[in-house]
């Protein structure tokens, strides 16, 4: 079959693509280099639709590619480069085409598309460039690792191969030409590392530093610097020197690396990472072809399989359902928050108050019952704004302007008279909480948003005494709140849709990703993990090994295990989070007798890492008293997930959240979850749990596995 048939089938198959054009024009190049014709990969549309490839964006290509191989062949041009739109190259394949595949032979045929297409690239007789001047990812970065050479704009945002961080293998020459351009050590980072690191993208600079660039220049004059470069390398005066590649025991050792990563972070549960190193460890001998052909085969095996359709899930949420929040009123009701106060300056106040600075830029006031540690907290937001100025994150005036926005007292009435919003991060204590928040209204303006950031009582509770309990709203964070994405948004019964809208309109403007929740106990991610790190801790009361119990999760891939989870929340928040599920679901939700001993003794969780891995602390062994029920891994998981989807099916019964998938998105968002899972539900549907626990599945066939 010809690549035109081939790509005339699959565009049959992905409705609605959004269609890359592949412009061609000529110039004559400086230096009377000579006759250059330069392919811009564009959709018509602006930088905040990225340029990708779907069938009929690769026909395009391919006939641009037909016209300048007609014309090298003639010798009427001396070179042939690629670039993309303003600030955009291109992100790779079109995913929404790949979601509605049913069939192992179209998904074959999608990732020989894309060969057929790039590798002419390599066969034209003059030489190719490609030009990246904007985000590359994906098929991107593969289109010009085809070329001769390559350069790279040092105003380059993101650049990365993300196959493997969502289910599949960079497919389109990734996994073969990398590492036979940079080595394999290099290609490992990129390919296996960096993706699995939460999708790491890498600068212009580092793009060039990594080798994968020839040249880099200023992004003002990107393109004009990168055709004058051309120019030099055409008549000879430049010389690109590569270094030569190690395909020696270096090589194995760099798959090897890639393997301990993967386990890692995946713990084996995931194939992806796995398909990816096999191709990189077999490119060793060059032999480019028999690369293309593998990455072929793991293209069309992964997009059959349920962790890419997860993946794929899990990316739609993080980008499209976390800016469109189900359930959010008209942000046209939302009131401008031009100060915020803080009531305490501990450390989760703090790092709240140095959020609300960043992200807003508007003054921010802390207040705490003593002044010692009023200025604790002013310091440590002082000192993050020297960390950013430190990185050049940030210039010396905007530092000034931010230490200058931020300031605290002791006196509620000075601080939070003409604050538009104060949100509290006291004690989780509901006695505290409704003092506190009596305190606020007493002095706050009307129209002030009431926020608090507990992470488990009732907001209907804490808001019950107030004169205007429809103004308060619970704003419940991530520790570490500068890197978890979520935000609970909870609705009190009285909150009104005002409040509401305001609070989510600075969820936006603070980037975080706000999911709005029934005031229900624990709301939604402290439910599910409470519930999960429960069980857990239930069948090792009852006499499982604690290293048991551990393993029996690994397949999860969750980016760590149960009981370092705990040392991370604290063992004291656990217990006391479980005591208050415990008192609304005295029948589900336990309080562990040797979970309060290990808090009673003053221990910051289970392990000890002397040996530098973690191994159970003695003191903590001393402590346990198990019963005789010994389960298996195996048995253990099946409890372990037979309670996290009963849990989940109340949840959506109670109507906690609008649907599943919100579930899914406060997990990955909140809790790192892992994407290859989709969040859990996905997981849980192709487990089999969910229809032998709730007597169905969470989703619709298709919307995270392969349609019907």
């Amino acid at each position: 079959m010809s690549t035109a048939e081939l790509l005339k089938g699959a565009a049959e198959l992905f409705p609605g693509e959004v269609v890359t054009q592949a412009h061609v024009r000529h110039f004559e190049l400086p230096a009377g280099a000579g006759r250059f014709a330069l392919i811009t990969l564009d959709n018509g549309l602006d930088h905040t639709k990225p340029t990708t490839f779907g069938p009929q964006s690769l026909a395009n290509l391919d006939a641009a590619l037909d016209q300048v191989h007609a014309e090298a062949s003639d010798g009427s041009i001396v070179g042939v480069g690629i670039t993309g739109k303003p600030f955009i190259f291109a992100v790779g394949a079109d995913l929404k085409g790949v979601e509605l595949l049913k069939r192992h032979e179209d998904a074959l045929a999608i990732g020989r598309g894309g060969h057929e297409v790039f590798k002419r690239i390599a066969t034209l007789p003059v030489p190719t460039f490609a030009y990246y001047n904007g985000a590359a990812m994906g098929g991107g970065v593969e289109v010009g690792l085809h070329c001769t050479y390559r350069t790279v704009s040092a105003a380059l945002p993101a650049f990365s191969l993300p196959e493997v961080f969502l289910g599949l293998v960079p497919g389109w020459g990734g996994c073969t030409l990398l590492p036979n351009l940079i080595g394999a050590e290099r290609a490992v980072t990129v390919v296996i590392e960096n993706s699995l690191n939460q999708n790491k993208q890498l600068k212009g600079g580092q793009v060039y530093d990594l080798g994968i660039a020839d040249a880099l220049f200023d992004g003002a004059d990107f393109l004009e610097q990168s055709l004058v470069w051309t120019a030099s390398v055409l008549k000879g005066e430049v010389t690109v020197v590569r270094p030569e590649v190690d395909r020696g025991e270096a090589w194995d050792a760099a798959v090897a690396r890639g393997r301990s990563v993967a386990d890692s972070k995946v713990h084996g549960a995931a194939p992806a990472a796995y398909r990816a190193l096999d191709i990189i460890a077999a490119a060793k001998d060059g032999d480019l072809q028999a690369g293309f052909d593998a990455e072929d085969r793991a293209l069309a095996d992964l997009i059959m399989g349920g962790e890419l359709r997860s993946g794929i899930y899990a990316f739609n949420l993080v980008q499209k359902r976390a800016k469109r929040p189900a359930g959010a009123p008209d942000k046209s009701l939302a009131r401008p928050v031009t100060k915020v106060g803080v009531v305490g300056a501990g450390l989760m106040a703090s790092q709240l108050a140095l959020l609300f600075l960043r992200r807003l830029e508007v003054p921010v006031v802390l207040t705490d019952i003593d002044q010692d540690r009023i200025d604790k907290g002013v310091g440590y937001v002082h000192a993050e704004i020297d960390k950013l100025l430190l990185k050049s994150r940030i210039n010396q005036d905007k530092a000034n302007r931010l230490k200058g926005l931020v300031s605290g007292v002791l006196d509620k009435a000075e601080g939070f008279a003409d604050a538009d919003f104060v949100i509290e991060a006291v004690f989780e204590e509901m006695g505290v909480k409704q003092q506190v928040f009596a305190e606020v209204e007493a002095v706050a303006p009307a129209h002030a948003i009431l926020a608090t950031n507990t992470s488990s009582l009732s907001v209907s509770e804490m808001a019950s005494k107030l004169k205007n309990p429809e103004r308060v709203v619970g704003f419940h964070f991530f520790n570490p709140v500068a890197i978890l994405p979520l935000l609970e948004i909870v609705r009190g019964e009285r909150t009104d849709d005002a409040s509401l809208a305001t609070a989510f309109g600075v969820a936006r403007k603070l980037k975080k990703t706000a999911v709005l929740v029934k005031d229900a106990p624990a709301f939604v991610v402290n439910r599910v993990l409470t519930r999960f790190m429960g069980e857990i801790q239930n069948v090792i009361d009852e006499g499982t090994p604690v290293e048991v119990a551990e393993r029996a999760v690994e397949p999860l891939g969750l980016p760590m295990s149960p009981l370092v989870l705990l040392e991370l929340v604290g063992p004291a928040i656990g217990l006391h989070v479980s005591e208050t599920l415990h008192g609304a679901f005295p029948d589900r939700f336990t309080v562990s007798e040797n979970l309060a001993a290990v808090v009673k003794a003053g221990k910051r969780g289970f392990y000890v890492y002397d040996s530098g891995a973690p191994e159970l602390d003695p003191e903590v062994a001393a402590l346990l008293k198990q019963g005789d029920t010994v389960l298996t891994e195996e048995q253990t998981r099946a409890r372990v997930l037979d309670a996290v989807a009963q849990e989940i099916g109340l949840m959506l019964e109670e109507g906690v959240v609008a649907e599943a998938q919100d579930i899914d998105l406060c997990l990955i968002t909140g809790a790192g979850w892992p994407f290859h899972l989709g969040g859990v539900t996905p997981y849980l549907d192709r487990e089999g749990v969910s229809e032998r626990v709730n007597g169905k599945p969470f989703l619709a066939p298709g919307v995270a596995s392969v349609p019907a």
